[in-house]
């Protein structure tokens, strides 16, 4: 495996290939960042992990400072997992200068759930992933892929039309959530728990999947039923000390709120939550 931090010697070692397939991380791996590696490496000719803590998605009060930085644990584990290039570029590599050029994705996407708690966010994500984009692409000659988990359900819908719009030679493939024995949803930012947050930190996973349960049971009147169940769900968590952000249901196309026009069924929808557990904010997800 090659480690690389420069984007003329990214592309230097791309330039052999002809199909790259590109998971972009900010490091801190766990198992569900390698899932990503494994499925895509059969897809292409060579395959490259980027690890880069993009400061363009925090907001000043969050944890950019903080975030876990560990590279030579995340190579061993790439390298274990069959990654071929590993591109971790200092911060003045991918941002020589301030990046004034950013990318705005709609605000009916993305201004809403993450969008509307963390303002600002998918403007960085959109902004480093086109980036990303370009120095791992720019050599290809064939097929592109690019992997995203569907943890981050919001956010690969967000870069997905992101590709759409710009037409970009890029297939974008949504990886399933890695959970724990105890269902929890895998995260970076897990770390962070306490041993007793660890394992309270499950109840956002069952709090969801009893708002699914709920909002399958509630049949053509969920559009007129979903706030009371979706505030029933966040109650559930408040009591146990949680601080939600929400826990929705929506459509899975657009992650709008079911109308009373919608043809409702199980396969139409989504249920999403975040939520703080102590310090730490967590998010999930579950296709009904």
């Amino acid at each position: 495996m090659q480690l690389v931090h420069t984007v003329e010697d990214l592309r230097a070692a791309l330039r052999p290939f002809n199909s790259p397939v590109f998971v972009p991380t900010m490091g801190n791996l766990h198992d569900g960042h390698l899932a990503l590696v494994r499925t895509g490496k059969p897809l292409g000719d060579v395959t490259v992990s980027s690890i880069f803590v993009n400061r363009l998605q925090f907001a000043p009060h969050e944890d950019f400072d903080t975030y876990p930085r560990t590279l030579q644990a995340d190579c061993t584990r790439l390298e274990q997992a069959g990654c071929d290039i590993v591109f971790a570029p200092p911060e003045k590599e991918l941002y020589p200068e301030p990046q004034v050029y950013k990318v705005q994705p709609p605000s009916d996407l993305a201004d809403i759930l993450e969008g509307h708690f963390r303002p600002g966010f998918f403007i960085g994500v959109c902004t480093v992933v086109m980036k990303l984009f370009q120095c791992v692409f720019s050599e290809a000659k064939g097929p592109r892929y690019a992997l995203f988990g569907k943890k981050d359900y919001q956010q690969q819908m967000v870069i997905r039309r992101m590709v759409q719009q710009y037409a970009m030679p890029i297939q974008i493939i949504a990886g399933e959530t890695q959970r724990a024995a105890d269902g929890l949803a895998l995260s970076s930012r897990n770390g962070y728990l306490s041993e007793t947050e660890r394992a309270e930190a499950v109840q956002l996973s069952l709090a969801l999947r009893a708002l699914a349960r709920d909002a399958l049971a509630a049949a053509g009147a969920l559009p007129e039923k979903r706030e009371a169940l979706e505030a029933l769900a966040m109650r559930a968590l408040a009591v146990r000390g949680w601080q939600p952000d929400y826990l929705t249901v929506r459509r899975r196309h657009d992650l709008q709120p079911p109308s009373a026009q919608d043809a409702v069924t199980a396969q139409s929808l989504v249920v999403l939550g975040a939520a703080r557990l102590g310090s730490t904010r967590l998010i999930d997800n579950f296709e009904i």
